[in-house]
């Protein structure tokens, strides 16, 4: 189970938010450059490599939220 965000700390809300959508604009980019570019693929952008970056951007999104959601642990 996840942390929930609690209401007093709007700008982490906003960091994470803000933080997600990079995260998953990266990722469809990336993505989306990758099969627009890389020799020997046809460079077709169809709808298999859409819904690719879209799937991509969404894992990225998620796993960087959830690194963000970790909270530091200090020894001792």
């Amino acid at each position: 189970m996840s942390p929930q965000s609690t209401p007093e700390d709007p700008a982490r809300d906003t960091r994470l938010r803000r933080s997600g959508i990079g995260a998953f604009l990266a990722g469809a980019a990336a993505t989306l450059a990758f099969f627009a570019f890389f020799p020997g693929l046809p460079h077709v952008i169809d709808w298999g490599s859409i819904i690719a970056a879209l799937a991509i951007g969404s894992l990225a999104r998620r796993a960087l939220r959830t690194h963000l959601r970790k909270k530091p642990t200090h020894p001792g």
